[in-house]
């Protein structure tokens, strides 16, 4: 009952600790940070993984990104990039089952290396960059993008530590944060199903 309680209640205590985390994080985006050191892919697992609603899940963390894109400017590799924050929301339902560290770490990996192909393959395929339009020109592009890739990864695994990290703790100090047993019942009974 609390679960369903908290998919119609936008106003919910944990949702909405679960949204201020979000739009926080969003936020940091606007300070000056290195070049993909920014905390796009964290906030589409993290967002997926604690919010009890999917329809939440995508909504507010995407929201916040087009909020911040708004502000910050749109480029031509949006799409993509969009494309690819939906891909980390998918892996980041992957994590609503358990979060350990060690699936959240394996999340933040799969996620950085997605964004890494999507967006490379993006500069190569819409001339952004001057890569020809071959084989070797896309291995060029992606070879180029390694540095990013780095950045990409590192960004996500801080972020990522912030967010489950900070939520953690905010569940172990204020148990009224924490996950209804129905809604941990549910996904339990679920991922038994599957």
């Amino acid at each position: 009952m609390q679960a369903n309680n908290e998919d119609r209640n936008f106003l919910h205590p944990r949702t909405l600790v679960i949204t201020g985390l979000v739009l926080a994080a969003a936020a940091i985006r606007l300070a000056p940070h290195p070049m993909n050191f920014a905390p796009i892919g964290a906030l589409a697992l993290f967002g997926a993984a604690y919010f009890s609603s999917k329809r939440q899940a995508l909504i507010v963390p995407l929201l916040s990104l087009i909020i911040g894109d708004a502000i910050t400017g749109f480029h031509p590799l949006i799409p993509f990039v969009y494309a690819s924050f939906l891909v980390s929301v998918a892996i980041g339902f992957w994590l609503r089952r358990k979060r350990s560290a060690r699936r959240i770490g394996v999340a933040t990996l799969v996620g950085a290396m997605q964004f890494f192909l999507v967006t490379n393959f993006a500069v190569w395929v819409t001339s952004i960059g001057s890569y020809p339009k071959t084989a070797a020109g896309l291995i060029e592009c992606y070879i180029a993008g390694i540095p990013l890739f780095w950045n990409t990864l590192a960004g996500d695994a801080f972020y990522a530590t912030l967010l489950f990290g900070g939520m953690a703790l905010a569940e172990r100090k204020f148990p009224a944060l924490r996950e209804s047993l129905a809604f941990s019942k549910a996904k339990l009974d679920f991922s038994e199903q599957a």
